[in-house]
């Protein structure tokens, strides 16, 4: 039989006395205060600078700003990249390794332990004095603790969890410029389908007036010059007609990669051969410049970075203090089974152990000063993004109010040239005008018509580009 081995440095009682009153200590480095204030003059002005058209100051009332524009097809287009879009499932991706990273640091608060056990067998055969058989049977468990005596591990707790804070912001502004994306290519699809079905009725122009003038030419109306000038209004009009071809393709194939397709997969789907483009609401709700930067993702995320830059501070700043490591073992030992369920075979250990750098040539130093760096580098980063988003909204305000009044001025000139359309039918029925002339007013009617649809369609992209500068159309899915 074993003799018993029982020693404890020091007693329980006061190990943990010892730890409990210093780890109560204040974490070293700077606490995070929140993030510096940025253009505080624009930042808390009632309205935007540049909201020239008198918007409502009024908090938007929904996230999913699509539904305003009444289109079925967009809707179901934007849920679909939104559920199965590669670049998003990416950014879940980033954002389950930074919430894992996060339980990771977490646990370095908790001790570590192991378990073993021994069976062996000792046999001390002929030759010897005696035959001896003896077996020995072991079964123990040690642990260690390190005591965050400085507060280095919460600090790096702390940078951890605002670091995935960050990315399941970063989640979120992925989702506002997919949900914007996939409206801007929508919308560059239908007026280009509309621009097809005005095209080819231009063409059918061009060829009746290309007769028209060649019967003249041939009676001695019209001169050659007259027929090249003819043909190339044509050729003209069939290569816009290539053009809006290869542009339908383009953006029914970067819808498909938006929402997670292969190229040709929403040919059949959206096939039209004069759809209608998204009607716009009659007034959008912007809120004003505090709003916007409690509710754009990016600017959070650049929050959420200063903070986690702030944090590493304190962690780097720890090294420079000693570190205590509590050492536990506890273990029972015996040459027969029935000996390690006695209390004699029990072992107890138990040892704190203390360790200090004191020297390591600069290198502590170096990474606070590393870590104040990277803290630095985070605060110009916020303080671009908050002004980035300033000038991302007030020139989005801007465009979209000035393309508003341009689309008077475009609807007045169309519709001018229906009236001119309307005239020149009457004094052809009347016989007071030719063919020609009635040709002539028609393509000048789908010119208008094409101009009408160039501004609708940039029209409704610098809606859904406001929209996006205001940070909307994140927490319509929530990462996991």
């Amino acid at each position: 039989m074993f003799p018993r081995i029982s020693s404890l440095a020091w007693p329980p009682a006061v190990i943990a006395a010892v730890v409990m009153t210093l780890g109560g200590c204040a974490a070293v480095g700077p606490d995070y205060k929140g993030a510096p204030p940025v253009a505080g003059d624009a930042v808390q002005a009632p309205r935007f600078a540049r909201d020239d058209a008198g918007a409502p100051v009024t908090a938007p009332t929904t996230a999913a700003w699509w539904l305003s524009l009444h289109d079925n097809t967009l809707t179901a287009l934007i849920d679909q990249a939104l559920r199965d879009s590669p670049t998003l499932q990416a950014a879940q991706a980033r954002l389950r390794q930074s919430r894992s990273a996060l339980r990771q640091q977490e646990a370095q608060h908790m001790p570590k332990g192991s378990a073993s056990a021994l069976g062996a067998g000792v046999w001390q055969g002929p030759g010897t004095d005696s035959e001896t058989r003896m077996h020995l049977y072991s079964v123990g468990f040690d642990a260690t603790w390190e005591a965050d005596l400085f507060g280095g591990t919460r600090r790096a707790t702390e940078a951890a969890s605002a670091q995935a804070e960050a990315v399941q912001a970063d989640l979120a502004d992925a989702q506002v410029s997919l949900a914007a994306e996939v409206a801007q290519a929508y919308a560059g699809l239908r007026a280009q389908q509309r621009r097809q079905a005005v095209l080819r009725d231009t063409a059918a122009y061009d060829e009746q007036t290309l007769a028209l003038i060649r019967q003249r030419r041939d009676h001695g109306v019209s001169s050659a010059d007259d027929v090249e000038q003819r043909l190339l209004q044509g050729e003209s009009t069939q290569a816009s007609l290539a053009d809006v071809a290869a542009q339908i393709s383009a953006s029914l194939d970067q819808l498909a990669l938006l929402t997670g397709q292969a190229p040709g997969a929403l040919d059949a789907q959206l096939a039209a051969e004069a759809p209608e483009l998204p009607a716009l609401p009659d007034s959008v709700a912007v809120g004003d410049p505090t709003s916007l930067l409690q509710r754009r993702p990016d600017i959070r995320a650049a929050e959420r970075r200063l903070a986690a830059g702030q944090a590493k501070i304190g962690q780097k700043e720890a090294n420079y203090f000693p570190k205590l490591t509590l050492l536990g073992d506890i273990g029972v030992a015996g040459t027969d089974l029935g000996h390690l369920l006695t209390s004699k075979s029990l072992a107890l250990v138990g040892v704190p152990y203390l360790s200090w750098n004191v020297l390591d040539f600069g290198r502590t130093k170096a990474e606070v000063r590393q870590a104040e760096a990277g803290r630095d580098e985070a605060t110009a980063n916020y303080q671009a993004a908050v002004l980035g988003a300033l000038q991302d909204a007030n020139t989005s305000l801007s465009r979209f109010g000035q393309q508003r009044q341009s689309m008077q001025h475009l609807l007045a000139q169309q519709a001018s040239a229906e009236r001119t359309l309307a005239l020149a039918r009457q004094r052809r029925q009347a016989g007071t005008a030719s063919q020609l002339d009635l040709l002539d007013a028609q393509r000048n009617q789908a010119s208008a018509q094409l101009k009408t649809l160039d501004g609708q369609a940039l029209l409704v992209k610098d809606f859904v580009a406001l929209q996006k500068s205001l940070g909307l159309g994140w927490d319509v899915r929530q990462g996991g």
